[in-house]
């Protein structure tokens, strides 16, 4: 029996945010917990930064994922800003929306050298989704799959296009599936946000669907969602920020609104909302908008995740931030590091 049971059965990630489907089916297509009976909105985990799982290495797997609207904008110094000079994670995960067309997996790579490599990719213009494991880990990769699904936009000199990307892959008997997606913009289109949600989980993978395929244990969405603070206007919203009343403006804040009656993300869990929001900046600093616009400040970049309730992991979110320094774009990076331990799985020392 592991040493740390009683630890683990007070973290909030695997006593509060596992949710059984309602009814048995191939889980790997349904991406968001929607059109289950009850539903619970998304469950707010808070961070535990020293990993508990420590005694236990050989049978733990760290995963880091990023997250960033580029804005079309190319920075190579962001990327190792991304990364961090000295990685401490196994599997990287890297999200991008409105990525400027360069080699960016390339880029990614350099600021990696030393102690990783890229083991899949999905992309679909201006849409990119990147997957690192540690150097010669590909003989722990059982399966690697890829898919995309468009639902509008344009991918063209602007480099908006809407849709999503995913990876799916059993890297030593866990099975990940990572969702990168960009969706509509604007307040008023929360609805039109909803669908695409629901479109996206129906449609990726579509082609492997089979009732008999075994779910995967970890499900991860990450990206420019662009739902947005509603029902306040900006200059109070600022005020708040100002002042780090940000638990103020979580009750604001579309997804969870719609989470919470049910529409998308059941089930799913999320680090709590502890940084600013995250959109829209000033391009070359940390002030909100100041055009003519003046939009009101939003959390559209989110890492949201879900382990499915028979897995036999348990996990614990070390950290859940923007990257504040990052100032090449109007959105700042969201970045989560994730930690998740095998019961039934041992990792290789």
């Amino acid at each position: 029996m592991y040493s740390h049971d009683s630890i683990i059965m007070k973290m909030k990630v695997s006593s509060n945010c596992r949710r059984r489907s309602s009814k048995p089916k191939d889980q790997r297509m349904d991406l968001i917990g929607h059109g289950q009976i009850s539903h619970s909105g998304i469950k707010a985990v808070s961070l535990q930064k020293n990993c508990k799982f420590s005694s236990s290495p050989s049978s733990v797997l760290c995963l880091c994922i990023v997250t960033w609207n580029m804005n079309g904008k190319l920075s190579t110094k962001d990327f190792i800003e991304l990364v961090g000079k000295e990685p401490r994670f196994d599997l990287l995960a890297i999200g991008l929306q409105e990525a400027p067309r360069q080699n960016i997996a390339q880029l990614l790579q350099s600021a990696l050298t030393e102690t990783h490599s890229l083991l899949g990719e999905a992309t679909m213009q201006s849409l990119q989704l990147f997957l690192f494991g540690p150097k010669n880990s590909e003989i722990h990769m059982k399966e690697v799959k890829i898919d995309k699904h468009a639902v509008g936009g344009y991918g063209g000199l602007r480099g908006r296009k809407k849709g999503a990307v995913a990876i799916y892959i059993n890297f030593n008997g866990v099975r990940m599936i990572f969702v990168c997606c960009h969706l509509s913009a604007h307040e008023h289109k929360v609805e039109k946000r909803n669908s695409q949600c629901r479109h996206i989980s129906e449609k990726l993978f579509s082609k492997d669907r089979n009732p008999y395929s075994r779910p995967s244990h970890l499900t991860v969405w990450l990206g420019d969602l662009n739902y947005r603070i509603h029902g306040i206007s900006t200059l109070p919203v600022r005020s708040l920020i100002q002042r780090n009343l940000l638990s103020l403006l979580t009750s604001k804040d579309q997804l969870l609104q719609e989470a919470e009656r049910g529409q998308v993300f059941n089930g799913f869990c999320e680090g709590t909302l502890s940084f600013k929001p995250t959109y829209k900046y000033n391009i070359g600093s940390s002030d909100y908008d100041t055009s003519y616009k003046i939009r009101i400040p939003s959390w559209t970049d989110r890492i949201l995740f879900k382990v499915d309730s028979g897995a036999g992991i348990d996990a614990v979110l070390r950290s859940y931030e923007s990257i504040d320094c990052i100032n090449s774009s109007d959105h700042k990076p969201v970045r989560a590091h994730l930690c998740l331990k095998m019961n039934n799985v041992q990792m290789p020392v």
